[in-house]
């Protein structure tokens, strides 16, 4: 079963930055598109970033120009760069397959936005 570790989150001021970073285990990752989503409080869940198991990225309207998706497939980490922060950008970041999940989620990483 594959299990993912978000981390890097945190409380910054708005127009500031953070990376993202996830660990997944299992041999699965090379060949997934993967994703982060993110969930405000009281929202649904939705997906802000992906990439491809060969690089082509993928970014929502809301994190568009402000944000990188990254990932190493030799150390099965997905990584998520974001700049100029806003609080609407406040939520709980989680990182899984693209589009879907493995079949479970991570605990994710608070990311708040806040002066």
């Amino acid at each position: 079963q594959v299990q993912l570790e978000e981390s890097g989150g945190g409380l910054v001021q708005p127009g500031g930055s953070l990376r993202l970073t996830c660990a997944v285990s299992g041999s699965e990752f090379r060949n997934s598109n993967m994703g982060w989503y993110r969930q405000p409080p009281g929202k649904e869940r939705e997906m802000v970033a992906g990439i491809s198991s060969i690089g082509a990225m993928y970014y929502a309207d809301s994190v568009k120009g402000r944000s990188t998706i990254s990932r190493d497939n030799a150390k099965n980490m997905v990584y998520l760069e974001m700049n100029s922060l806003k609080p609407e950008d406040t939520a709980v970041y989680y990182c899984n397959k693209a589009w879907g999940s493995f079949g479970s989620w991570g605990q994710g990483t608070q990311v708040t936005v806040s002066s």
